[in-house]
């Protein structure tokens, strides 16, 4: 077994970064996960955030999007949307595009928004839903490239954005215990 793991991030432009590295951390959408030399294969849903690695003892950090990491026991292959370092982030114009896009989701505050489930919603409701998901991908993007570059904006929280685990189901839904033995 060696002692480095082999990091790569691919993005649909390219191989984005590839690095021999002593363990990396990345963002999961249940939390953060690292992986060390010798990990058990892993695949794992992706979340917005910051990766980080260690060569010796530099550690180096960059930003990427919503994706998918498999780790084995030598390699760590993450497939994302975006990716970018520090030195790729202009701060003034993403804190530009995050006003211009937080004003977009305030417009939509007054807009009926149909849930995902709804059956026969109306069309102006579910076309609100799809640009509201679509704006809130984006300003976790632009916070993101803030935090990587050391000036993160303060933390927002949408009221119908979706968060924790998910919902029981409903009581009509799940079983009754069966009685013990012995009981009338």
């Amino acid at each position: 077994m060696d002692d480095k793991i082999q990091l790569e991030i691919v993005t649909p432009r390219g191989r984005a970064l590839v690095a021999s590295v002593d363990e990396v951390t990345a963002p999961s959408v249940h939390g953060e996960f690292g992986v060390l030399p010798g990990h058990l294969p892993l695949l794992a849903a992706l979340r917005t955030g910051i990766v980080s690695y260690r060569q010796g003892s530099d550690t180096r950090l960059c930003a990427v999007g919503s994706g998918f990491a498999e780790a084995g026991p030598d390699k760590l292959l993450i497939l994302t949307d975006e990716f970018t370092e520090r030195p790729g982030v202009d701060p003034v114009l993403v804190r530009t595009e995050l006003a211009k896009v937080q004003q977009e989701l305030v417009k939509l505050e007054g807009v009926p928004i149909a849930a995902a489930d709804t059956k026969g919603a109306d069309s102006q409701s579910a076309e609100a839903r799809a640009r509201r998901e679509v704006l809130v991908a984006r300003e976790n993007w632009l916070a993101v490239e803030l935090e990587l570059y050391g000036d993160p904006p303060p933390a927002t929280q949408r009221p119908h954005e979706e968060f924790g685990p998910p919902a029981p189901p409903p009581d009509d839904e799940v079983p009754e215990p069966s009685e013990a033995p012995g009981e009338s």
